[in-house]
């Protein structure tokens, strides 16, 4: 699940990228602890593709990551 921004950054990407985005989130699926890393000071973890960063929140109760917010490196940290 992502809100309409994340989307709407992860559509603006080159159709290359969009698939290796795409397909990391697959293998985070799979086994969400070997690419998660607890963001400092948050209740949040980070995932990194390359030069892009998701914030995600992990709902351990249903089992259900959640996309707060997806873009490049440098403008993720900004918020």
């Amino acid at each position: 699940m992502a809100p309409p921004k994340a989307e709407k950054n992860l559509k603006k990407l080159p159709k290359e990228l969009i698939i290796r985005v795409l397909n990391k989130f697959d293998e985070l699926i799979k086994n969400p602890f070997r690419f998660l890393e607890h963001y400092e000071g948050q209740d949040v973890y980070k995932f990194r593709i390359g030069d892009y960063r998701a914030l995600i929140d992990i709902d351990f109760k249903n089992k259900i990551l959640f996309v707060r917010v997806f873009d490049k490196r440098g403008r993720i940290y900004e918020r």
